[in-house]
């Protein structure tokens, strides 16, 4: 039986993203089972790999794309014992799901509860998972605690502002003015990123700085945000997102690394997903269980914004390199 997948033919731009029919499935091994991928994002970070810029994939084209997905199990391989066909499971695949068929290990993939939306439950993976580890295990807020997001309009800034609402924190959030009604619904307060100094704004709401700032996007911003960060508090950095478009991602790393140990500044870490999925993988599936159950509860509702084909992933990653991609964008591959 022949599938389709997506295929980085080379590094650049979206163009370089080409379908291609595989004549037979793959078959799964011992430890392993065959998904039928469901559903699977667009993300800002699949683009940052297809340009050869993202320093967690080491991989050279021809590679497959796709960052996480949810799918139903498909055949299950020799050794598995806690999965069966027609099960549904979830992933950050980091690579490989722009595809109709995967193969993955069997350990690796969390359940996903039959009574949650497919797509909600997609939307979890990688924005949410990213906000709450951020959150709760980098930054350690508590309820009543103040934090400033900037890109509160994002993927993840918006799983952010969901998910600090949620745990009752005091926020407040950069975005474009389109965007601040939506954040004051949820409780965040809005800072237009166009027209206002954030950090003269934020001096006036919190002249003691917040317990946290989120930052995703790099060089001499993150300097700005350290300004508004409490003596005490946590500056987190992810993403970068004008580094990335800078080539300067590996130097915001070294250099929010170094501002780490330094004792008289506030707190700093740099949050990776694809870092923190490898080495603390039990911690992923724990926290997307969370967030499981706090989607189950309507405690957060994922937005998104597109659903597109497995077929239009070039013109997906075009919406995403020119920022006209405002919310998630999902890739329907067997829905």
């Amino acid at each position: 039986m022949s599938y389709k997948k997506v295929i980085l033919s080379e590094f650049g731009g979206p163009d370089v993203l080409v379908v291609e029919t595989v004549t037979e499935v793959p078959e799964p091994g011992p430890g392993e089972v065959r998904v039928k991928v469901l559903a699977c994002s667009a993300a800002y970070t699949d683009t940052l790999i297809r340009r050869g810029i993202y320093p967690d994939v080491k991989q050279k084209p021809p590679i497959t794309l796709g960052y996480d997905m949810i799918g139903v199990v498909d055949k299950v391989g020799d050794q598995v014992g806690h999965l069966a066909k027609g099960d549904k499971v979830a992933e950050l695949t980091i690579l490989g799901s722009y595809s109709e068929y995967m193969v993955l290990a069997a350990e690796q993939l969390v359940q996903v509860p039959e009574d949650l939306d497919d797509l909600e439950a997609l939307s979890l993976i990688l924005s949410y998972v990213t906000a709450f580890q951020m959150l709760t295990r980098l930054a350690g807020v508590q309820a009543g605690d103040t934090v400033l997001i900037h890109g509160a309009g994002g993927a993840v800034g918006n799983a952010l502002v969901q998910l600090g609402a949620a745990m009752n924190l005091k926020m407040y959030g950069t975005a474009s003015i389109s965007q601040h009604d939506d954040l004051r619904n949820l409780g965040c307060e809005p800072i237009d990123y166009k027209t206002d100094d954030f950090v003269l704004q934020m001096k006036s709401y919190e002249p003691q700085g917040v317990n946290a700032v989120f930052d995703s996007l790099g060089g001499n911003h993150f300097k700005r945000s350290l300004k508004v960060t409490a003596d005490r508090g946590t500056l987190v950095a992810y993403g970068s997102y004008n580094a990335a478009s800078s080539g300067g991602l590996i130097k915001d790393f070294l250099l929010v690394s170094l501002w780490g140990l330094l004792p008289w500044l506030p707190s700093t870490a740099f949050y990776s997903i694809g870092a923190w999925h490898n080495k603390h993988h039990d911690w992923f599936k724990e926290d997307l269980l969370t967030l499981f159950k706090w989607l189950s509860e309507g405690k957060i509702s994922p937005v998104i914004s597109q659903r597109m084909k497995l077929e239009e992933a070039s013109r997906a990653h075009g919406l995403l390199d020119s920022g006209q991609a405002k919310g998630k964008i999902v890739l329907m591959v067997g829905l």
